[in-house]
């Protein structure tokens, strides 16, 4: 089914990113999967090509595009269609940048964003903690004002921060003040704390079954100070400046739950194309074309749901239980398709050097991050007025 969703520059830019990654990321995707991460200096490639720069303004060094979320999904579905991933790159731009156009001050922007643009600073924000997951008001990461007001002095831990391996700079959330019994989402606060603070330190970087180019590391803080130019947005605002980004952060991981099912799709054509099972290409069976035909109808209603979700989002008008109800249809389709799409390669399909086998492991913490289905089903029974 034909999508109207994109615009023929969003096409234009789909064949430079499909060229891209063909020549810079295929060739050496094994070494990036092997260290755990992309290079450092891979990044800067990504600001030069100016993937981290599309919806930064003009005067800070991007290209002003207001509505840049449609050439995230463009990367995304590229990506995915030739089974790699440029790092925790999607960190800095999905997640992070957003928090920064909406919430940083002046002063801030020109700071931080020519060098955001650039690929200069990599960026990464650190909301769950070892005993606080999709619970974001019991974190208990503390920053405390100094007796003379100039900066924050910042202690906890960390865990599951995408990109935090090689951030240079991490929006952290953290208590600046005790929640009220009333209100657990009281008194929270984002700082933007530079890696090389002291005091700042980079634990295990964590071994995951998937997303495997991607750094995801253990952050402690010790007495880090913080200064108080670096607060983001206003002290103790942080729970509804956290709730405002996930409607973005849901809409991208639906996005790359679909463009994952839809290259499940295509790898299994492929490979029961050229694959024989007593004498007969596996395409040929009927439980084959049955399997497809079912995963590309899923796929087909996903896309749909992903492309309205879109225009909403540009428009202002995707309520944050859209966002979940979008992330909770998608990401569970994705997880049922990928698996038949598996199922269909047989033994090979179990095996690492077949794409197939790396969407089935990176596929999976779609239903887990930026919320699980279970929280998503939560906000959307909220929605319901239940």
């Amino acid at each position: 089914m034909r999508r109207s969703v994109y615009t023929e520059d969003h096409e234009a830019f789909r064949q430079i990113i499909r060229d891209f990654i063909a020549e810079e990321v295929v060739p050496v995707y094994p070494e990036w999967e092997k260290q755990g991460h992309a290079p450092r200096d891979f990044y800067y490639k990504l600001g030069e090509l100016g993937l981290f720069g599309i919806e930064v303004p003009e005067e800070y060094g991007g290209a002003g595009e207001a509505n840049g979320f449609k050439y995230q999904a463009v990367t995304t579905e590229e990506l995915m269609r030739a089974g790699v991933s440029f790092g925790g790159s999607s960190v800095h731009t999905g997640l992070v940048l957003p928090y920064l156009l909406e919430f940083a001050n002046e002063e801030q922007k020109r700071r931080w964003l020519p060098d955001f643009v650039s690929g200069a600073m990599m960026t990464a924000i650190a909301m769950t903690e070892p005993g606080t997951g999709s619970d974001l008001a019991g974190i208990k990461t503390t920053a405390k004002l100094s007796e003379d007001g100039t900066h924050y002095v910042l202690n906890g831990a960390k865990t599951f921060i995408t990109g935090g391996f090689l951030a240079d700079r991490v929006l952290v959330v953290a208590r600046t003040s005790p929640h009220a019994p009333e209100n657990r989402r009281a008194g929270l606060s984002i700082l933007c704390v530079d890696t090389k603070s002291e005091g700042y330190a980079v634990g295990r970087k964590l071994e995951k079954i998937g997303l495997r180019t991607s750094d995801t590391a253990e952050l402690s803080f010790t007495d880090v100070k913080v200064p108080v130019q670096d607060l983001l947005g206003e002290e103790g605002k942080a729970f509804s400046y956290l709730t405002h980004n996930l409607v973005p952060e849901r809409l991208g991981i639906a996005v790359s739950a679909v463009a994952a099912a839809d290259a499940a799709i295509q790898f299994a054509i492929a490979y029961t194309k050229q694959r024989d099972v007593f004498g007969t290409p596996v395409a040929s069976f009927q439980n084959t074309k049955f399997v497809l035909a079912e995963c590309s109808a899923e796929v087909t209603a996903g896309q749909a749901m992903i492309d309205r979700a879109m225009d909403l989002y540009e428009a202002g008008e995707l309520t944050v239980a859209d966002a979940a109800a979008v992330k909770l249809f998608t990401t569970e389709m994705a997880s049922k398709v990928i698996d038949k799409c598996l199922q269909l390669h047989g033994g090979y399909g179990y095996m690492l050097e077949f794409p197939i086998a790396k969407l089935y492991t990176d596929n999976r913490v779609y239903r887990i991050y930026g919320g699980t289905s279970e929280v998503m089903k939560s906000v959307v029974a909220k929605s319901l007025g239940l």
